[in-house]
């Protein structure tokens, strides 16, 4: 930071002047100072201070977690993000996971997926591997969301109704054997990145692609269309704040509620367009209680024709119908997932 400091202030600074070394010397003199806390009897704010995360989001981790909780779950989300990729269901792991070893990329198996692996270092984007679309960039707890489906041989029609960038389409379609995925985004603009996607990894020929608000897809497609149904819902985004860290200033408690209404709308929209045998799977990469178990409790209060479907992953499962994944589990992403059947 010194260094950086110093060069940009003789970057800009007038010609010959010596201001850098004023610049220097306050940094430096705060350096010596060391790091300014508040009381440690006020938690909230000193950990608020200490893990540059607002007072409102410490304090409602530890009303939901506890205090104990809350400082582990702080101390993570400031650890570096992991290096994940997901291995294509096309492909042989281990085939993959050796390439990876030979380039030097230092793999280390998941402890979430058996699909996943952890690098030691990036750059993989630009490896032969990412571009074969033998492998793609996923946390290993995004990739859990499609795991939560049971797939066999049988022909699926299923609907993905917030796919962009189209991480979990391309997961879906390169498990269906028979059939297709309709890919939905709100904006058109964003499905070219969906496009893209499918065809590095592909499976471009199983993927349809269509411009729609998922809170008006009864107006576009037919009940009991689909075999299955994900709606990786729009959310705040708390369970990335290890990976965005901006999330922290640019959400608000409020946006938990507002949030929670769209997440609804669409549940409510898109529920009907699921076949009688079908599944249908919420997501969001969220960790507030307002945007996951409140939207699926409220959700079947509406419509107790659905009831919870307890489902096995590869490395974990659920007997309830609901997991929630915390960034402290692993250092991964936040996560939730709840799926669905219906009644009979």
């Amino acid at each position: 930071v010194l260094d950086e400091a110093n060069k940009l202030a003789k970057q800009f600074g007038k010609h010959h002047s010596s201001g850098y070394r004023v610049v220097n010397g306050i940094l430096r003199s705060f350096i010596r100072r060391g790091v300014i806390l508040p009381d440690a009897k006020d938690e909230i704010k000193y950990l608020s201070v200490k893990e540059s995360m607002p007072e409102w989001l410490v304090n409602y981790f530890a009303n939901h977690w506890g205090m104990d909780r809350t400082k582990k779950l702080l101390e993570s989300i400031n650890q570096p993000a992991k290096n994940s990729v997901r291995i294509s269901a096309l492909c042989d792991r281990d085939q993959v996971f050796n390439q990876l070893k030979t380039e030097g990329y230092e793999p280390e198996w998941s402890n979430l997926s058996v699909n996943d692996i952890i690098l030691g270092h990036g750059g993989v984007s630009q490896s032969d591997l990412f571009k074969r679309g033998k492998l793609t960039i996923q946390d290993e707890a995004a990739s859990l969301v499609v795991e939560s489906f049971d797939f066999d041989s049988k022909e699926e029609h299923i609907l993905d109704a917030c796919s962009a960038p189209g991480g979990k389409t391309v997961q879906m379609a390169e498990r269906v054997v028979v059939g297709d995925v309709t890919a939905l985004d709100i904006h058109e603009k964003k499905l070219h990145l969906v496009k893209e996607n499918a065809k590095r990894m592909n499976v471009a020929n199983k993927v349809k692609i269509k411009a729609c608000d998922a809170r008006k897809v009864q107006d576009v497609f037919k009940p009991g269309e689909f075999t299955k149904i994900l709606v990786d819902a729009p959310c705040s985004g708390l369970g990335l704040l290890r990976r965005k860290p901006e999330i922290r200033y640019t959400k608000t408690e409020r946006d938990l509620q507002n949030l929670q209404k769209i997440q609804l709308a669409i549940l409510e929209s898109v529920s009907p367009l699921l076949k009688e045998d079908g599944e249908l799977v919420y997501s969001t990469c969220s960790i507030s209680v307002e945007e996951d178990e409140a939207v699926v409790e409220k959700f079947l209060k509406l419509h107790p024709d659905f009831e919870l479907k307890p489902f096995k992953l590869s490395k974990l499962e659920s007997k309830t119908g609901m997991l929630k994944i915390m960034p402290d589990q692993d250092n991964n992403d936040g996560f939730f997932i709840a799926k669905f059947k219906m009644r009979g």
